[in-house]
Order: structure tokens, then C-alpha cells, then sequence
């Protein structure tokens, strides 16, 4: 990584995982200079970059970026931690003018998203960058190793199961709108989509079983794997061990019915991304391809109910 600081801007400031991006920025050595977000709750901001500029309109925002470029100011970088129908829109600003992006997941919500931002790749000689974190997650890097070491033709049995709590504020967010978060499966599971195809190779079945406003579960068959899913934002949902210890969050991944073990270690690892797209080896939008074909098809599927290869935890939601 070079000495030199870089310039970044952050779009999206007062949402959810921006504070993850500017501690990266901050821990990596370099400055945030400019911001935006419609809504003002970014105070978050005095604790990293006090000095950055911030705007609430994209018009003035542009032209902050674009008079920090007249006076020897360049913008290296834009973060992009907006609402994710919003992402390929900031990822081409970011790109025309002369930026590298650094975009959270899912960084679109179509494919053909993915293909147009490809090209716009090649004209501007710029590079978006994906979060995809869990690769860099040593407990998942260690069952890649597990995999890739195991016999080829050797398939694995795997059930994956994430329940996130989200109070009723979800659904008047742009969150809770298929057409703005791309629906549960793209909010909250596409990087273990990603996981799950890094791991086990190009998805060749995708089945979904159940898929409402807070619940999605399905069945997903790689090259080396059979995946029963369950994800959901409803508390109700969550086992009893987690409720018993006031847990709002569960989280599992089991192979051939061992449990991996992988809920610590997420603290530091967009500033580990970070570090590895200035090493040159950040994940690029073709990384992505997988994880984002099987969300936009996960909302097209028609769902089967409870019938075939279902994950357990089908069984506690009622029509």
C-alpha cells in the first residue's frame, strides 16, 4: 500500500454501514474529504473526518467534488454506502469522473447492471471496487481450503440460516421495498450468496420455498454443494438458545452437519477490504456475478412452499 494519503468521497454518510467505510478510510491512512447524504444525521462524521464538507443535494455535492479537483484536491476514490438501487448511478459518477469506486453489497441489484458498469470500466480506465467481505473472513478461507482439498467429486451437505432483527421502521425504508433493496435476499444475504458460490463453485439449481416482506428460504445447488437457506428480519424466527440469551441476531453455517463457526472476526473487515484494493488485489464487479444473478433470480422464482429439499426453519412460518 502506498505511504501517499488518498482522497476520498462517501456517499450515503448517514446510512447504516457509511461509519464501517469511514473507519477504514481513517485506519488506512488516508482523508475523507467531502460527503453527502439527503438526510443531515451524520454527526458520526466528527469522529473520523471533522473537516470533510458535507452536502445534503447531489447538485452541490458535484460541484464541492469538482471544485476540490481546480484547486489540486483529486478525488482517488467515492465510497458508496447509499441505498442499493442507487449504486450503479454513484459508481458511474464515481468512474467518469476519474474516481475509483468502493461500493457496498449488493453493489447492483441486476445483472445487466453489472454488464453496463463492466464497460464503463473499460472508457474511463477506472475500477469498481465490490465489499465482499466473508472472502476475507479466515474461518470461510479456511473452509475454501477444506473444499478445494476435499475429493472432486465429493458433495457437501450444507444449511445456512441468518436472522437479523429489524423493528417496523424496516418497511417504511427504502429497505423494505423490493424495487429500491431488491428484497430480503439481496439486503441481507447477498454476501453469503457470494460465499457460498466462492466456496462451492458456479450455482446449477435455485429453488425458493418461502418469500415474503421478512422471511426468504430456498434451495440452492453449487458444483460441490447442496444449500438449504433461511433468512429472515423477524425476531420471532430466532431459536429459542438465541432469544434465552437476549440475542437479536443468529447466524449459522453447518457442513455435512458441523456447525462453522464464523460470528466473530466481522469487526475489522471492510478496513481489511480496503487494504486489499490498495494492495491491487480489491473484488471487481465480475467477482460479483454470481452472488448477483442468484438474487435478482431468487426474485423472480415463483415459491414452491414447503416441498423438496426445504430448510428446517420453513416449518415455524405460518401462511
Amino acid at each position: 500500500m502506498s505511504s501517499e494519503a488518498k482522497n476520498f468521497a462517501l456517499i450515503g454518510a448517514a446510512g447504516y454501514v457509511a461509519p464501517r467505510h469511514m473507519r477504514a478510510i481513517k485506519e488506512t491512512g488516508n482523508n475523507l474529504l467531502i460527503a453527502l447524504d439527503p438526510n443531515d444525521s451524520v454527526g458520526v462524521i466528527d469522529s473520523y473526518f471533522p473537516n470533510a464538507d458535507f452536502f445534503v443535494e447531489f447538485e452541490r455535492f458535484d460541484r464541492g467534488f469538482d471544485k476540490l479537483r481546480r484547486n489540486g484536491k483529486r478525488i482517488e476514490y467515492v465510497s458508496i454506502c447509499s441505498p442499493n438501487y442507487l449504486h450503479d448511478a454513484h459508481i458511474r459518477f464515481a468512474l467518469r469522473n476519474g474516481a475509483n469506486a468502493i461500493c457496498e453489497k449488493p453493489v447492483v441489484l441486476n445483472p445487466w447492471n453489472l454488464e453496463a458498469l463492466i464497460d464503463i470500466e473499460s472508457e474511463f480506465n477506472s475500477t469498481a471496487n465490490c465489499i465482499l467481505q466473508l472472502r476475507l473472513h479466515p474461518q470461510i478461507q479456511a473452509l475454501k481450503a477444506q473444499i478445494a482439498a476435499a475429493p472432486k467429486d465429493q458433495i457437501f451437505d450444507v444449511d445456512l440460516s441468518y436472522i437479523t432483527s429489524r423493528g417496523h421502521w424496516y418497511f417504511t425504508s427504502w429497505k423494505g421495498q423490493d424495487n429500491k433493496s431488491g428484497g430480503i435476499a439481496a439486503n441481507i444475504g447477498v454476501h453469503f450468496f457470494d460465499m457460498l458460490a466462492w466456496v462451492f463453485g458456479d450455482v446449477t439449481k435455485n429453488d425458493v420455498h418461502i418469500h415474503s416482506g421478512d422471511v426468504a428460504a430456498g434451495y440452492l445447488e453449487f458444483e460441490r454443494a447442496r444449500v438449504r437457506w433461511f433468512l429472515s428480519i423477524n425476531s420471532k424466527y430466532l431459536p429459542d438458545t438465541a432469544k434465552a440469551a437476549g440475542r437479536t441476531t443468529h447466524r449459522s453455517l453447518t457442513l455435512e452437519g458441523k456447525e462453522i463457526e464464523f460470528s466473530e472476526g466481522f469487526v475489522d473487515l471492510h478496513t481489511r477490504s480496503y487494504e486489499e484494493v490498495f494492495a491491487g488485489n480489491g473484488f471487481t464487479l465480475k467477482d460479483a456475478r454470481a452472488s448477483i444473478g442468484i438474487v435478482s433470480d431468487i426474485r423472480k422464482i415463483a415459491p414452491k412452499g414447503l416441498t423438496g429439499e426445504f430448510h428446517p426453519f420453513c416449518s415455524l412460518v405460518q401462511d
